[in-house]
């Protein structure tokens, strides 16, 4: 897999790539102030844009294996929150589980410590277009 570079958004939040698990880049978020909701505990949002950004960056690694080079448009995503995440490193990684010509499906679950007890876990879909010229 070609080098793959997390957006803005997600180096603000306090994301990086901490391992590449069977191809897909593994997110991890530590727990900071930026991240909190109600105290000590992870702001729902914050573990919504970790799921994305996982999502985001299997379905890249994807198509990069695929030799595709096609824009990424997330349609819609679904998101089950599971436990509240706690004061700790948190880590998510995507599975395409579908990526054809024009859509890609992608499942992703977050954990804490223990990767059998998910935080939350999405169902995330993807409009695939061609490259701009």
């Amino acid at each position: 897999m070609s080098e793959y570079h997390l957006p803005p958004y997600a180096r603000t939040m306090g994301m990086e790539i901490d391992h590449v698990e069977d191809g897909a880049p593994v997110i991890a978020m530590d727990y900071a102030e930026r991240v909190q909701g109600r105290p000590g505990f992870l702001h729902g949002g914050a573990i919504g844009g970790l799921l994305e950004m996982a999502a985001h960056a299997a379905l890249r690694a994807e198509l990069q294996r695929q030799g595709s080079d096609s824009r990424i448009k997330p349609v819609n995503i679904s998101i089950e929150y599971l436990r509240g995440g706690v004061q700790e490193r948190t880590f998510a990684r995507g599975e395409v589980i579908r990526a054809g010509r024009r859509v890609a499906n992608v499942r992703v679950e977050a954990w804490q410590g223990d990767r059998t007890k998910l935080v939350a876990s999405s169902w995330m879909n993807f409009l695939l277009a061609p490259p701009k010229d």
